[in-house]
């Protein structure tokens, strides 16, 4: 097997032998290389039972779903292209129509939604974001070990108030992440990864 750019062959990448092997494999795929079919709807509802399974301090379920599938991605994207029309109005349509077809990229988005409280008396809000962010890499490595393509983003839209509110969220509520959940149209390389030695010291 060749390593590629200090990663894995392509042949290495998400291996789903087992639990240990897909950890130390997982690459993320591409939204944009992504096509149909996407989860099916039981498939979707184990993923959301998968990602719930984090630690939550206070059992407080700090988070919450939004599914964008079918029509619903056109819609959010005409959110998004409205909303990037008004703050960058001497662009074209050809950036539009990008912006119009972020949702469209692939079959299925989830949205991970944060509901953490600031002044919560004894869970810091810290805490209750990094839950969201654990519920946002359960539903990854849950969708890759179905075999889906999966990939975190979050995107410039992910932290416009006025798109966060058309979609749906309140004032106090943030995007952790949208999971774009498809079928992978292209492999993807593997990419560097940090050495941990060179990240680890020992108190």
């Amino acid at each position: 097997m060749v390593e590629l750019n200090n990663g894995l062959a392509f042949e290495a990448l998400n291996d789903r032998a087992d639990a240990l092997s897909l950890l130390e494999t997982r690459r993320s795929a591409s939204a944009k290389a992504m096509t149909e079919p996407g989860p099916s709807a039981e498939q979707l509802d184990r993923l959301m039972t998968i990602a719930v399974r984090v630690p939550d301090h206070g059992k407080l379920t700090p988070w919450r779903f939004i599914v964008f599938e079918g029509e619903a991605r056109e819609r959010a994207g005409g959110i998004v292209a409205g909303r990037y029309h008004e703050l960058h109005p001497g662009h074209g349509e050809e950036t539009l129509s990008a912006q119009r077809n972020m949702f469209s990229r692939a079959p299925c988005v989830v949205g991970v939604v944060s509901t953490a409280t600031k002044d919560h008396p004894k869970i810091p809000e810290w805490e209750q974001l990094l839950s969201a962010g654990a519920v946002c890499q359960n539903m990854l490595m849950a969708a890759t070990a179905m075999g889906l393509g999966a990939q975190w983003i979050s995107g410039w839209f992910a932290y416009d108030r006025q798109v966060l509110t058309a979609l749906g969220l309140s004032d106090s509520e943030r995007i952790a992440g949208f999971i774009y959940l498809g079928t992978p149209a292209q492999l993807q390389d593997d990419r560097p990864r940090p050495e941990p030695a060179s990240l680890t010291t020992r108190f």
